[in-house]
């Protein structure tokens, strides 16, 4: 059965977002600024309508878990879903360093930059939350969402983390 990417592009609170999905399955998340796909003149399904209302209360404060969102885990290597799987278990307002979810997945010392490399590669940055991953001493490092770190600092202050300054 041949089927086609979809799309689905909405207003947040911090600018428009999009959706992409094949079949059931979100293949990618958009943050604003971002290079948003083509609309999608095609009605959208029921499921893709609720996940952005969800997208948009999260990005207005109302946080959101994204966990049981169905993601097209074979755009992942088996590493990165396991990354990913650790990352949406960190809650709103936490943090975590790449030192701990190595720690997490039992993978030897030094493996932090195998943990960023893997979130570098996130298709569904907000949604598996990777801004929520900091350098080790709470640094805000890594974030190669639109925006950078600003983005990164932007959505953990959002959800109410602690942040330090320099």
């Amino acid at each position: 059965m041949q089927t086609h990417m979809r799309s689905h592009r909405f207003p947040t609170a911090l600018g428009e977002c999009a959706l992409s999905w094949e079949n059931s399955l979100v293949y990618g998340f958009t943050l604003p600024g971002g290079d948003l796909p083509a609309p999608d003149a095609a009605p959208q399904p029921d499921w893709i309508v609720a996940l952005a209302a969800r997208v948009q209360r999260h990005l207005t404060g109302e946080l959101q878990d994204f966990s049981d969102v169905p993601y097209d885990v074979a755009l992942a290597s088996t590493f990165q879903r396991n990354v990913y799987r650790a990352t949406l278990a960190i809650p709103p307002g936490a943090t975590r360093t790449y030192g701990e979810i190595a720690a997490d997945l039992s993978l030897p010392p030094g493996s932090a930059r195998a943990v960023a490399a893997a979130l570098g590669a996130n298709p569904w940055p907000l949604l598996v939350p990777c801004h929520r991953i900091v350098g080790a001493d709470d640094r805000m490092t890594g974030f190669s969402g639109p925006g950078g770190i600003r983005t990164k600092t932007r959505l953990l202050a959002l959800e109410g983390a602690q942040l330090l300054s320099e």
